[in-house]
């Protein structure tokens, strides 16, 4: 049975793989015989691909999910969870906030997570009960502070009417808020709640691949998780609040109800 700290190096490694063929294939953009949305997808497939033959040759029986279409079944109870490219219209466009986010479960319970920016060459990890680190070095979430003087991050679902429930909540929270801001990486969000970059960062639109590794990050940063409501987490459904913990936690789910 592999430990929590052999499976965060072995996320490290196949979210690096993953990191470097999305900048390779970043540099074919200015081919004219396809569309930047087809690149993409090649690029997003062609990341995916690489990182499953990548964790196949060290857990063959092990379970994975991830966006592009991945189901896999296995006899063992651990669950790698991917996103080959989260932050696709980022990457779309070329503005460098984009990531590889992969995370593994056991029974159920995050244990072990890493999401890399090759942008800045970032690398995230974490692993249950051992802390979250940015490129080795310990992390944690900010200092508490009044939902007033807070820069909190949201994810909105694509092409969202004013009508919607998120965005009213958006605005919400904008006028209660210092900032709040759209990025448009989830998982590069999170980490910035594990590293004290973000005080607070909320969605209800997220699938289990945008979310899985930054969830842990920010546990082992110390930080906490809930739904918007504040109730208890769960990967598979898309309620997410994070934060660095009351009493800004609080004050931001009271806005969001």
């Amino acid at each position: 049975m592999p430990e929590s700290h052999e499976l965060r190096e072995v996320a490290d490694a196949a979210a690096r793989l993953g990191g470097r063929i999305l900048q390779d294939w970043r540099a074919k953009f200015t081919a004219r015989e396809k569309s930047p949305k087809n690149l993409v997808t090649e690029a997003d497939l062609a990341s995916q691909h690489a990182i499953l033959e990548f964790l196949l040759a060290h857990y063959p029986d092990h379970q994975f999910l991830g966006e592009e279409d991945l189901c896999r079944a296995g006899s063992a109870p651990y669950r790698w969870i991917i996103d080959p490219l989260d932050g696709t219209s980022n990457y779309v466009h070329g503005f460098p906030y984009y990531a590889v986010s992969i995370a593994v479960e056991h029974h159920g319970e995050l244990v072990a997570g890493a999401v890399y920016d090759p942008n800045r060459d970032e690398m995230f990890t974490a692993a249950r009960g051992a802390g979250a680190t940015r490129n080795g070095e310990r992390i944690e979430v900010s200092t508490p502070r009044e939902l007033s003087q807070a820069l909190c991050m949201a994810s909105l679902p694509m092409k969202a009417q004013r009508t919607d429930l998120q965005v009213q909540r958006f605005l919400k929270l904008l006028e209660a808020a210092q900032h709040v801001q759209r990025t448009g990486s989830a998982a590069l969000n999170l980490c910035g709640v594990a590293c004290g970059r973000i005080d607070a960062f909320w969605s209800n639109s997220l699938m289990p691949w945008d979310m899985a590794a930054g969830v842990l990050l920010v546990r082992e940063a110390g930080g906490r998780v809930t739904t918007t409501a504040g109730g208890t987490f769960d990967v598979n459904v898309a309620d997410l609040l994070t934060s660095n913990g009351p009493p800004l936690h609080d004050a931001v789910a009271a806005v969001l109800r």
